[in-house]
């Protein structure tokens, strides 16, 4: 079993939930506290053992590529205040791990978009960290996948409890749990976007998951799905049917960056962990509550 050393982070979307300001500046480069939402991606992806990873982009994202990159112009500024700290956190920023970037040139869904990245991955097994949803976690929840795969040796999705309701925004997972565990699961079906009556259960795939490289042969074979959309759901739930996938309950906090409220969740769970503002925000909160 080859050891999972490269990642997938599609961030092509237009961010149509986050206008007008995703108009001008993508979802990915919105600020948690001081850092863009896509470097929380790469944080995990790199303290999970992740050395190469791969960000889909479209043509209007170049600021994620200018982020992961030197600045002389900042530094040169910042070193005639003798800030050499802020220097070196930045420097630190672009050399976390190998980061590439491919455009998806048609939006033709995640799949596509996964199925872009096929000469990056070669034959060697991926994650793929989507680009919408952040998640905090004692352990990085790539690693958590990592370790599910090298226990089983089978594909691993990621999942959560949705309310049934909100299950037809997602997918719905046919799965049971693996005997003798409390969070893993053997699924053998799935479905993208069920429609009311249609859903296994009410574990829907939020966010990550580890895949093999036979998934690049089964997306493109696949037709349209759900919204005239080659759909990565699709092309597991195939894989699921044929050979069976783990599902993992993963430990940690799910936020949509993809929408407003999700956006400002996570600000504020970060903001009272952040070691510059904690304290002062956390006093702030709590005065601010009063008036509620």
């Amino acid at each position: 079993m080859k050891t999972v050393k490269k990642a997938i982070i599609p961030a092509a979307g237009l961010g149509t939930r986050m206008l007008p300001i995703s108009h001008a500046v993508p979802k990915e480069m919105l600020p948690i506290v001081d850092m863009p939402a896509i470097s929380y991606l790469v944080e995990e992806a790199v303290a999970s053992g992740i050395e190469d990873i791969l960000v889909i982009t479209n043509r209007d994202k170049d600021a994620m590529e200018s982020f992961f990159d030197y600045s002389p112009e900042y530094e040169s500024r910042l070193a005639l205040s003798g800030k050499t700290k802020e220097i070196e956190r930045m420097r630190a920023i672009a050399d976390k791990a190998n980061i590439y970037f491919l455009r998806q040139k048609e939006a033709k869904g995640l799949g596509h978009a996964v199925g872009r990245a096929r000469s990056f991955v070669g034959d060697e097994p991926f994650a793929v960290l989507y680009g919408d949803d952040i998640i905090f976690s004692q352990t990085p929840v790539c690693r958590q996948l990592i370790d599910a795969y090298e226990a089983y040796g089978r594909p691993v999705v990621g999942v959560k409890p949705v309310p049934m309701e909100q299950v037809r925004k997602y997918c719905s997972l046919k799965a049971e749990k693996i005997e003798g565990t409390e969070n893993l699961y053997f699924c053998d079906d799935m479905i993208e976007k069920p429609a009311p009556g249609k859903e296994f259960t009410n574990l829907s795939i939020l966010g990550r998951v580890l895949l093999t490289p036979e998934f690049f042969d089964i997306i493109d074979a696949l037709p349209p799905g759900a919204g005239g959309e080659i759909q990565l759901t699709d092309a597991m739930a195939e894989y699921a049917r044929a050979k069976g996938v783990t599902a993992l309950e993963f430990e940690g906090t799910r936020y949509d960056m993809g929408s407003k409220l999700g956006f400002m969740m996570a600000n504020v769970a970060k903001a009272v962990t952040h070691p510059e503002i904690k304290d002062d925000f956390i006093a702030f909160l709590r005065e601010f509550a009063k008036g509620l």
